[in-house]
C-alpha cells in the first residue's frame, strides 16, 4: 500500500524527456513507482488533465531571516518551490560572535537586502552564535528543503569585529576565518558565498565587510570548501549589469580552482541595448572552462518588476549625486526635492554618462504610478507619468516629484522595463541553451516591498505554455529542477524517478500562472511586502507530504535542512555532463 498516489497525470520527469502519461506512487517520503499503477494508497489524487513534475529548486534566495517567522517560506512554496538555497551574496545570519554582531548584520540586511529593520527586530530571535546552532533550530520545523551557504560578511564580522569594515584581514584573522568556515561547513553549510558588488553597502552607506577583502582572502577562503564533500561557491558580481571585468574573470576562475568546485554568480541580466555586457557575461564561463574551472551565471527567465521609492533606499540612490539628497532625514529630503534648483541638478545628473547602467531608470515619463497614500493622488494608481504630466502641463520629472511629495515620498513607482524587446528575448533564449547558465536568481526573501521574484516558476510555465513559448515545458521544468540539483550535487532530488525524494508539483497547464503583484502587510511589525498569488497550483508535496493544496498552504512542515556531504555530493570541475 502506498502513502500517496497521483493517478492519470502527464509526467514531466525533470530530465528534459518528453512528457508522458503515468501514475506516480509515494511511500515513506520517496517515489516508489511510476507507470500504470493499481495499488491502494492512503491518499489518491486524480491528476487527469494535470501535469506532474519535480518540485522546483530556487538556487538564489535570501530567506535567512524570514524563515524564523515564516517556516512555510511563502510565497516561494506556493509557487511550487520545494528546495531553496540561501546564505547567498555573503549574507548569512551565522556565525555571529556577540549581540553587537547581530545588530550590525540586521542593520546591514535592512540596507542591502531591503528587509524592514522592525521586522528583523521582532521576527529574528538571534538565539544562536554558531552555524550549527542556526541550522539546528530549523530541523523539523520548515515547510521546504533548505540549504544554506556560509556568508563572508558574517565570518568577517565575527572574527574582525568593527574592523571588518575598512581594513584587510591580517594573517591571524584570515586563519581564524578559515577555521570558522571549516567549522560551519562541518555543521552542514553548503559552501562559501561572497560579494564585492558596488551596490552592497551597510546601514551607514559603507561597503559591506566582504568588499574590504583582498583577492587573496577570497581565494584562500574558497580553498576551504575543497576539504569538504558536497560543497559549492557563490558570488554576486560587480558586473551583473555592466559586464564582468578582466579582473573578475581572473578572480572567479581562481576561486573555482582553489575550491575545486563550481562557482555560480548572480545575476546575469540580458538587454539587447547592452550587447557588449552580454558578450562579457557569457565569456566568463568560457574563460573559466579554458582554465579548468567552472563558473555558472544565474539568470531569470521572466521580467521581474522592481519598483522604486523616494522614501526607501533603492536603485534611484545609485544615480550620481542622488544619494546625497535621498539619504537626508525625511523632512529635509522633502524640502530639498521641492526646490527647483535641486530638481534641475538631479535630473541633469541622471542624464549624464556617469549614470551608467542606472540610466535604465531615468525615463521618468514611462514610470507607472503604483500604490498612493494621499487624497491628491487617489486616482493616479496605474497611470503613466507622461499622461499625468500632459494633463498638468508640467515636465515628467517635476510631475513625478510633485506626486511623491504629496504622499510624503511613499508613492510606489514602477519603471517600465527597457529590456522587453524581441531581440532581448532572443538573446535570453540563446543564453538558456548554454550549460554555464542556470535559471534562478529570484532574491526571494529580500527586497520585500521592492520586487517579487518568488513567483518566477509559475510565471515561466505560463509563458512557455500560453505565452512567448521560447522553451518547451519539458525544458523549462528541467531548468528549474534537475539542472540546479546537479549544480549543487543534491542527492536524489530534481527528478521523478524511483528512489528519489517525493518533492512534487501538480499543476493545471491551462491555468498555471502568477497572479497580480500587490502589496500586503503581513510581516512582523505590520510591514509590507510584494505578493503574487499562485494560479493553477493544485498540489505541492515535500517528502510526499502536501504543503500546498489548491494554491493554499496546508500548514505541514515536512522540509529538511540540507547538509553538505550528507544531502549533497561533490560536483567536480570542469566536468558537468548530464547522465
Amino acid at each position: 500500500m502506498f502513502d500517496y498516489l497521483i493517478k492519470g497525470g502527464t509526467v514531466i520527469d525533470g530530465t528534459g524527456a518528453p512528457a508522458r502519461e503515468a501514475d506516480v506512487a509515494v511511500l515513506d517520503g520517496r517515489i516508489a513507482a511510476i507507470g500504470a499503477l493499481d495499488g491502494e494508497a492512503t491518499t489518491v489524487l486524480d491528476a487527469t488533465g494535470l501535469m506532474v513534475c519535480p518540485g522546483f529548486i530556487d538556487p538564489h534566495c535570501h530567506y535567512d531571516a524570514q524563515i524564523c517567522w515564516d517556516p512555510a517560506l511563502t510565497s516561494s512554496s506556493l509557487h511550487g518551490v520545494t528546495t531553496i538555497i540561501m546564505g547567498n551574496c555573503g549574507f548569512s545570519l551565522a556565525p555571529v560572535g556577540n549581540e553587537s554582531d547581530a545588530l550590525y548584520i540586521s542593520a546591514m540586511l535592512a540596507g542591502v537586502e531591503g528587509m524592514p529593520l522592525e521586522s528583523l527586530a521582532q521576527g529574528v530571535p538571534w538565539d544562536w552564535l554558531t552555524f550549527a546552532e542556526y541550522l539546528d533550530r530549523f530541523e523539523g520545523h520548515i515547510g521546504v528543503n533548505m540549504g544554506c551557504l556560509v556568508g563572508h560578511n558574517a565570518l568577517r564580522r565575527t572574527v574582525m569585529g568593527e574592523d571588518a569594515v575598512g581594513a584587510e584581514a591580517d594573517e591571524a584573522q584570515l586563519a581564524e576565518m578559515a577555521r570558522l568556515l571549516h567549522e560551519s561547513i562541518e555543521a552542514g553549510g553548503l559552501g562559501f558565498s561572497s560579494s564585492q558588488s558596488y551596490t552592497h553597502n551597510d546601514a551607514e552607506r559603507r561597503p559591506v565587510p566582504s568588499r574590504w577583502a583582498a583577492a587573496e582572502e577570497l581565494v584562500s577562503l574558497s580553498a576551504v570548501v575543497a576539504d569538504h564533500e558536497g560543497t559549492t561557491l557563490q558570488w554576486v558580481s560587480t558586473g551583473c549589469l555592466d559586464g564582468l571585468s578582466t579582473e573578475e574573470y581572473e578572480l572567479l576562475t581562481r576561486m573555482s580552482l582553489a575550491g575545486q568546485r563550481p562557482l555560480n554568480w548572480n545575476v546575469f541580466t540580458i538587454d539587447s541595448a547592452r550587447l557588449e555586457a552580454f558578450e562579457k557575461q557569457t565569456g566568463m564561463g568560457d574563460y573559466a572552462a579554458a582554465q579548468g574551472a567552472r563558473v555558472v551565471a544565474l539568470t531569470m527567465p521572466v521580467l521581474v518588476g522592481m519598483n522604486m521609492s523616494f522614501r526607501h533606499y533603492c536603485g534611484l540612490n545609485l544615480l550620481p549625486g542622488w544619494d546625497d539628497v535621498l539619504s537626508l532625514p525625511l523632512a529635509e529630503r522633502m524640502e530639498e526635492l521641492s526646490r527647483p534648483e535641486v530638481r534641475q541638478k538631479m535630473e541633469a545628473a541622471a542624464a549624464s554618462p556617469e549614470a551608467g547602467v542606472m540610466s535604465r531608470l531615468v525615463d521618468f515619463s514611462s514610470y507607472e504610478i503604483g500604490d498612493t497614500y494621499s487624497a491628491e493622488n487617489a486616482d493616479l494608481k496605474g497611470r503613466l507619468v507622461a499622461d499625468i504630466a500632459a494633463e498638468r502641463g508640467t515636465g515628467a520629472f517635476d510631475t513625478l516629484l510633485d506626486i511623491v511629495l504629496a504622499d510624503h515620498l511613499d508613492t510606489v513607482l514602477w519603471p517600465s522595463p527597457t529590456d522587453d524587446d524581441d531581440e532581448s528575448w532572443r538573446m535570453r533564449q540563446e543564453a538558456w541553451k548554454r550549460d554555464d547558465v542556470l535559471i534562478g536568481g529570484s532574491d526571494a526573501g529580500a527586497h520585500l516591498d521592492r520586487m517579487a521574484g518568488a513567483s518566477y516558476p509559475t510565471a515561466w510555465l505560463a509563458d512557455c505554455l500560453r505565452g512567448k513559448g521560447l522553451a518547451s515545458v519539458e525544458d523549462a521544468v528541467r531548468h528549474m529542477t534537475d539542472a540546479p540539483a546537479r549544480l549543487f550535487g543534491l542527492i536524489d532530488r530534481g527528478r521523478i524517478a524511483e528512489g528519489c525524494h517525493a518533492d512534487l508539483v501538480v499543476f493545471d497547464p491551462d491555468n498555471v500562472d502568477a497572479g497580480e503583484t500587490v502589496l500586503v502587510h503581513d510581516l512582523p511589525g505590520d510591514n509590507r511586502r510584494l505578493w503574487s498569488d499562485p494560479l493553477g497550483m493544485v498540489r505541492v508535496l515535500v517528502g510526499g507530504s502536501e504543503i500546498v493544496a489548491d494554491g493554499k498552504p496546508t500548514g505541514n512542515l515536512p522540509g529538511s535542512v540540507l547538509r553538505s556531504g550528507r544531502d549533497t555530493a561533490t560536483v567536480s570541475i570542469p566536468a558537468f555532463a548530464a547522465d
